[in-house]
């Protein structure tokens, strides 16, 4: 479901899961555990982590058919474990990229928020919040998350409309840093963050917990009740 390799000091997750890299709470406990190791590995040493998909989808969003299986109870619990993961990318101490490989929805493009940078391949995939055409609500923590990563003007159409942008267009209104060719994804992940992670980790640290202190206060979610 991940896979982990590094290149140097450079981690990177893979997401490899069915149904297009769909979230449900085995992704999210997976994801977790993998930001587990990174952390572990990398210490208090200079290190920077990329998120990347698999096949045609960095990740389509929200697995439905299995998250409306669950409980009320074992909802709460993901909704939770879910907001936690996006918090702890948010700020994770150390540089993080989202190699956006093809199409990220709904919660696969809140994912791809949570990181401090984005690429994504030029010619397939669709950056996309597809709530107002499914009927879903975005929280209010998720809301500030696109408002804080994005620019009002593209967060309100990319809120209200749900348009889905190509890569070309993402580049156009900012939603990413890069734009490339399918083979030169990782490669050009590594070469923009490899730089960072070369900070000092400390500072690097504090100023990306202060620049984001907001959002994620109310990603935060106390760790006993997603266990």
């Amino acid at each position: 479901m991940i896979q982990l390799s590094h290149q140097g000091n450079i981690h990177i997750l893979a997401i490899k899961a069915p149904e297009g890299n769909a979230v449900d709470e085995k992704l999210v406990a997976a994801m977790h555990e993998a930001l587990d190791s990174v952390e572990a590995v990398v210490g208090d040493g200079p290190g920077a982590l990329v998120i990347t998909g698999s096949g045609k989808a960095f990740s389509v969003g929200l697995n439905v058919p299995v998250v409306m299986q669950y409980a009320p109870e074992k909802i709460e619990v993901f909704n939770k474990a879910l907001k936690k993961l996006f918090g702890r990318l948010m700020n994770f101490k150390m540089p993080t990229l989202a190699a956006i490989n093809g199409h990220a929805f709904a919660a696969g493009a809140f994912l791809t928020l949570a990181c401090d940078y984005r690429v994504m391949r030029n010619d397939r995939g669709w950056f996309c919040f597809s709530e107002v055409d499914v009927g879903v609500p975005i929280g209010a923590a998720e809301m500030a998350m696109a408002k804080d990563k994005l620019s009002a003007s593209v967060c309100r159409d990319a809120v209200l409309t749900g348009k889905r942008y190509t890569g070309p267009e993402s580049l156009q209104a900012n939603i990413v840093d890069a734009i490339c060719a399918e083979e030169d994804l990782l490669p050009t992940a590594v070469e923009m963050i490899g730089g960072l992670a070369e900070k000092q980790r400390g500072i690097f640290s504090t100023l990306k917990a202060t620049l984001y202190s907001d959002t994620v206060a109310g990603l935060e979610v106390d760790d006993e009740k997603c266990d």
